[in-house]
């Protein structure tokens, strides 16, 4: 395993837009509302990035154009980052996407970082015509043209086994000398696509911790399989549900209500046909499955920060910035919490656990 430094610790915004709950009142496009508000205060409180989810459909989530949303973003800040979380590259053509997060490149003045991943949900692929059980193999393709894409500015042609393309030349051209792109996995293949392509790796602490046993475990095989590729380590995200809770009762509604989340907005996601799925997704089945016998006690902070800032920053310590990671990315208007309270806990945040970190919120503050 490759010697790493330790960095400093990034933080940012992160949102799926989930609003599928039972007896829910708050509408698709309330919830989008809330969530450019809460960009614009990420903005404002000095984090480092803000991370929007793709959702199509009501599925998971309720916004279906980071990229836009985004770009409004863009206009109305000057120093956070803008960040898909994820796009699902499947399901577009590579040539539009290079197109659209160049010119929001241009727009932010070079603040993308472009991050992308499969999905998990048949029923988003299958209004667009996507194939869902290749897949994998169009994700690899597309990615590898993307980044072929932003790096030259010259014509290109491309004749691979799902896209094909004679002299193609995008405008406009990102700002950035080489665009930031991070790969979004679960899965050991997706960590070492992430190494190959020398791209930045996107893991989800717990979905982490379950398949490879820690935040640590897979920053390992990224980095043994950045060593295998012949490629240079990249920046490794993680992202982490988060809950402030000051007493038993407040650290009990939290725990219950991150177990509403994923019973409610992740287990209708399992593949329809089970046994035609990719091999790739049957772990996918075991994490959703398990959540459905899971008592909220059952929690850990492998997946959950669940506690005060105290408790908060010795996980985040140990189990982040030990592992070398360069951010993380925090989920913290999951599960109905109410929109206020998802603001007051990020000045919280900002407040009592960042100053306990380095990282570039030091200058933005100090400013």
């Amino acid at each position: 395993m490759p010697e790493y430094r330790e960095k400093p610790l990034e933080f940012g915004y992160f949102t799926l837009s989930d609003n599928q709950y039972p007896g829910n009142r708050r509408s698709p496009n309330q919830l989008v509302g809330e969530i450019v508000e809460q960009a614009l205060l990420a903005e404002k409180l000095g984090m480092h990035s803000a991370w929007i989810g793709e959702h199509h459909f009501s599925t998971l989530g309720v916004n279906s154009s980071p990229e836009l949303v985004l770009t409004y973003l863009a206009a109305q800040t000057k120093h956070i980052r803008l960040a898909p979380a994820v796009t699902v590259l499947p399901l577009h053509h590579p040539i539009r996407v290079a197109e659209q997060w160049a010119t929001l490149d241009l727009l932010s003045k070079g603040r993308v970082d472009f991050a992308a991943g499969r999905g998990y949900d048949r029923r988003e692929y299958g209004p667009f015509g996507a194939d869902f059980e290749n897949n994998a193999s169009i994700f690899a393709e597309g990615m590898e043209i993307l980044q072929r894409l932003w790096a030259k500015d010259e014509h290109m042609s491309w004749k691979g086994r799902h896209y094909q393309f004679d002299d193609v030349w995008i405008t406009p051209r990102p700002v950035q000398t080489k665009m930031p792109m991070y790969i979004a996995s679960f899965s050991r293949p997706s960590i070492e696509l992430a190494a190959r392509l020398n791209m930045g790796l996107v893991v989800a602490a717990g979905a982490a911790s379950g398949m490879h046993g820690s935040l640590a475990g897979a920053a390992n095989i990224y980095r043994d399989a950045c060593v295998q590729a012949n490629q240079p380590e990249g920046r490794l995200i993680t992202s982490y549900f988060i809950h402030f809770a000051d007493t038993p009762e407040e650290e009990q509604a939290a725990r219950e209500r991150q177990l509403s989340y994923h019973k409610d907005c992740t287990s209708h996601a399992l593949p329809g046909d089970k046994k035609n799925a990719p091999a790739n997704y049957h772990y996918f089945e075991k994490i959703v499955t398990r959540y459905q016998t899971m008592k909220p006690e059952a929690f850990t902070d492998s997946a959950v920060l669940i506690g005060n800032s105290a408790k908060i920053i010795e996980i985040l310590k140990e189990k982040v910035e030990a592992a070398g990671f360069a951010e993380v990315i925090l989920y913290f208007s999951l599960g109905l919490k109410p929109h206020a309270q998802v603001k007051d806990e990020m000045a919280r945040f900002m407040a009592e656990v960042v100053p306990h970190f380095e990282g570039s919120h030091r200058q933005r503050q100090a400013a």
